[in-house]
C-alpha cells in the first residue's frame, strides 16, 4: 500500500513566498516606470513644460545673409609679366590705345634689390581674387601666372571690357624719382570708348585712395598728382575701358622707404585688402 503523500517541508515554503514577492516588485517597478514615460511624452511633459524639440526640429530654417559682392564681376590687371624682358619684339610693338600709339607692354620696374614691379603686381592680384571671391564676387584676372609674355595692353582691357566687369583695377608699383614717395590713383579722362564711365572711375578712384590710405600706411603721392589723385589719357587700360576703373600705383619701387613696405607679403596683403574695402565700398553703393 503506497504511504500518503508528504506534506511540503517548511523550508520550501519561504523560498516560494520570497520569488512571488520579488515578483511582484519588479511588476510595481515596471509600471511605475511606463507611467513615468508617458508622463514625459504627454503635451505639457512632466512639469507642464512643452516637451522639448528634437535636434532636428530645434535646428535653424534660417538662410545666411548674401554675400556683399554677390553677383558682381571683378577685372583685375596685374600690370606687366615676369618674361616681358625676354621678348622685346612682341612688347615693343606699337598698339593703338585709344588716342595715340603706346608699347603692346613693357618690363615694368623693380627695386634696388631686384624685386620686379610684375611680381608684386601678380602677387597683390591673387590675393585680391581671393578677397573678392570670399565676398561672393567674380574676379576676372587678365593674366594667371608671372611667367609668361604679354598680354598687349589692348588685350588686357578687352578681356576685362568682355567679362562685363562691375568695376575694375590695374594693379602697378612705381619707378618715380627716388626722392619721392607714396601711392597715386590714376583715372580716366573721356575719350570716346570710355565716356560712359568717367563720373563712375572718379567715384572708384576717391573710394580707392581713401581706403588704401587708411589700410596700408602708404602716404599719398608726394610728386604725382594731387592729394592721390591723377588724371590720365595715355594709357590703353583706362582709355578703353567700359567699366568703372582705376589704375593704382601701390609706391614708389625706386624709393627705399616705399620698396622696404612693397616687397613685404604683409604690405602686399593688406594692399590687396584694401582694394577689396574699397571695391566693396564702390559697389555696393552704385
Amino acid at each position: 500500500m503506497p504511504s500518503p503523500p508528504r506534506p511540503p517541508s517548511r523550508r520550501t515554503r519561504p523560498r516560494r513566498t520570497a520569488v512571488a514577492v520579488l515578483a511582484l516588485g519588479l511588476l510595481v517597478v515596471l509600471a511605475v516606470a511606463a507611467d513615468a514615460a508617458w508622463v514625459r511624452s504627454a503635451p505639457g511633459g512632466a512639469k507642464g513644460r512643452p516637451p522639448r524639440p528634437s535636434p532636428s526640429v530645434a535646428k535653424s530654417t534660417t538662410s545666411a545673409p548674401p554675400l556683399p559682392l554677390a553677383g558682381k564681376v571683378v577685372g583685375i590687371d596685374p600690370g606687366h609679366n615676369g618674361d616681358n624682358w625676354s621678348d622685346p619684339s612682341v612688347i615693343d610693338t606699337p598698339v593703338f590705345n585709344g588716342r595715340s600709339s603706346e608699347p603692346c607692354d613693357t618690363t615694368g620696374t623693380a627695386t634696388d634689390g631686384g624685386y620686379t614691379e610684375a611680381t608684386f603686381n601678380f602677387d597683390v592680384a591673387q590675393y585680391l581674387a581671393a578677397d573678392l571671391r570670399a565676398e561672393g564676387a567674380r574676379a576676372v584676372l587678365t593674366r594667371t601666372s608671372n611667367s609668361g609674355v604679354g598680354p598687349c595692353v589692348t588685350q588686357r582691357a578687352a578681356v576685362i571690357n568682355a567679362a562685363h566687369a562691375d568695376a575694375a583695377v590695374d594693379i602697378h608699383a612705381d619707378g618715380g624719382p627716388a626722392s619721392g614717395r607714396g601711392f597715386s590713383v590714376l583715372e580716366p579722362v573721356a575719350d570716346g570708348p570710355n565716356d560712359a564711365v568717367i563720373a563712375s572711375s572718379a567715384a572708384l578712384a576717391a573710394d580707392v585712395r581713401d581706403a588704401f590710405a587708411a589700410g596700408t600706411g602708404m602716404p599719398v603721392s608726394t610728386y604725382d598728382g594731387t592729394d592721390g589723385l591723377q588724371q590720365r589719357d595715355d594709357l590703353a587700360g583706362l582709355n578703353l575701358a567700359t567699366e568703372p576703373k582705376v589704375l593704382i600705383e601701390c609706391g614708389n619701387m625706386r624709393n627705399a622707404a616705399d620698396a622696404a613696405l612693397l616687397v613685404t607679403p604683409a604690405f602686399q596683403q593688406a594692399a590687396a585688402a584694401a582694394l577689396a574695402r574699397a571695391l566693396t565700398t564702390y559697389l555696393a553703393g552704385s
